[in-house]
């Protein structure tokens, strides 16, 4: 359900974290109505963040969000680039 854009958009920001090394894998998840885009410290852990694409609810709160592994949403909005914009204002460590 990702398109190319999104996934190029997505990935700018995931690599921008690797080369710091506070990033190490991800997993992309098409269901039935929903596209996740999993961020993992380790490949071994639970995702650290998900970008979530949900286009039942572009009319609404829109389609795109980020959620934390604690569930809580980080950023929701309708367009996929002022969402990722959330990775650009906190800095996100990681913590051992």
């Amino acid at each position: 359900m990702w398109d190319r854009r999104e996934l190029s958009d997505i990935l700018n920001v995931y690599g921008r974290f690797v080369a710091m090394g506070e990033w190490k894998d991800y997993a992309i998840d098409d269901l039935p109505t929903t596209a996740v885009f999993s961020i993992f410290r380790r490949a071994s852990e639970v995702p650290m963040f998900a970008i979530i694409k949900t286009p039942t609810d572009a009319q609404r709160q829109g389609m795109y969000k980020v959620v934390a592994v604690d569930g809580q949403v980080l950023k929701r909005g309708h367009e996929l680039s002022q969402v990722l914009r959330i990775f650009d204002k906190k800095r996100f460590t990681v913590v051992d």
